[in-house]
Formats: structure tokens, C-alpha cells, sequence
């Protein structure tokens, strides 16, 4: 039985490989064969000022990132048999991130044109 699901399983995974050098359509074009994914030429000069909308967008992103990490263990916290201290300190991480958030909108953080 385990020798049936070995081969099984193997038989499975190289008809996935060998379908999977086939089935794409291979186009390259001049953004998927450049470098870099940010947006700037990796050709051109390197002193050439950096967008701070796109550092700060970054930034955010990171920061809602760390947000998920810190937060995932809350779910198996609730199951303790005192669950009101890590779900106030979850509560208190959405709430600064949430005030964070609006403070940022507000000050036009968010906007790409201006």
C-alpha cells in the first residue's frame, strides 16, 4: 500500500513537472527581464533623488506587515484561561496602528499626486 502511494505520488509530480515547461507562454518583454521591480532604470545614474512617497509607502507596508506577525498568535491566546490581557494588548496594537493610519491620511502621507 505505501509502495502504491510512493509511485503514485511520484507519477503525479513528474506529470506536474513536465506540464508545467509546456503549458507557459514565455514573452519576455522589458519589465519582466529588468532587475529591479521599484520602478527606476538600473541603467541610469545612481544620484538621481529618491521618491520619498514610494519610502514611505514602504515603510507602511512593512508596518502593517509587522502587524500580522504580531498578531497571529492571538487566536490560540484566547484559548488561556485568562484571555483578557493578550486580546487588551491586540486591541492596543490595532488601535496605535488604526490612529497611525488616519494620522498618516490626514497629513496626506497616502497620496500620490499632489
Amino acid at each position: 500500500m505505501i509502495t502504491l502511494a510512493l509511485c503514485t505520488a511520484i507519477i503525479i509530480t513528474m506529470a506536474l513537472a513536465l506540464v508545467s515547461f509546456w503549458l507557459p507562454n514565455m514573452v519576455p518583454d522589458t519589465e519582466k527581464l529588468s532587475p529591479y521591480e521599484c520602478g527606476f532604470d538600473p541603467s541610469s545614474s545612481a544620484r538621481l533623488p529618491f521618491s520619498m512617497r514610494f519610502f514611505l509607502v514602504a515603510i507602511l507596508f512593512l508596518l502593517f506587515d509587522l502587524e500580522i506577525a504580531l498578531l497571529l498568535p492571538t487566536p490560540w491566546a484566547s484559548q488561556l484561561m485568562t484571555p483578557l490581557m493578550p486580546l487588551f494588548f491586540s486591541t492596543l496594537i490595532i488601535s496605535l496602528l488604526t490612529l497611525g493610519l488616519i494620522y498618516e491620511w490626514l497629513q496626506g502621507g497616502l497620496e500620490w499626486a499632489e
